[in-house]
C-alpha cells in the first residue's frame, strides 16, 4: 500500500526555490531535477521504511544526482515531509527545521 505525501508549507517553498534556481540556470535542467525529486517522492510513498532515521522517527531520503535531501515522518496513514534541503545547507538550520517542526495529524 503506497501512502500520500503532503508537504508542509515551508518544504514546499523550499522546494520550488529549488527548482527555480535549476530552471534559471538550464530549463532542461530544472525539468531533470523535478524528475528526480518525483522519482524520490514515488520510492518515499512505495517503501518509506527503506530510508534512514536521523532523528526522532524524521527520515532522509537523497535525491538522485543532486545534492538535495527529502526529510519526512511516517504518520498512521500519510508521509509528511518537512524540509528539502540542499546538501551544503548550514547544519544548524537543518536541525533546528528537523527537530522544531509541528506535525499536525
Amino acid at each position: 500500500m503506497t501512502l500520500p505525501v503532503v508537504w508542509i508549507r515551508e518544504a514546499d517553498a523550499e522546494l520550488k526555490e529549488a527548482h527555480a534556481w535549476y530552471e534559471n540556470i538550464r530549463p532542461e535542467l530544472g525539468e531533470r531535477f523535478a524528475r528526480a525529486v518525483e522519482a524520490t517522492v514515488e520510492a518515499i510513498t512505495e517503501s518509506p521504511l527503506q530510508f534512514p532515521v536521523i532523528y526522532r522517527g524524521r527520515r532522509r531520503a537523497g535525491v538522485r544526482r543532486f545534492p538535495y535531501g527529502i526529510f519526512f515522518e511516517i504518520q498512521e496513514h500519510r508521509v509528511v515531509v518537512i524540509a528539502c534541503f540542499h546538501g551544503q545547507a548550514q547544519s544548524e538550520t537543518l536541525a533546528s527545521t528537523i527537530k522544531e517542526t509541528q506535525m499536525f495529524a
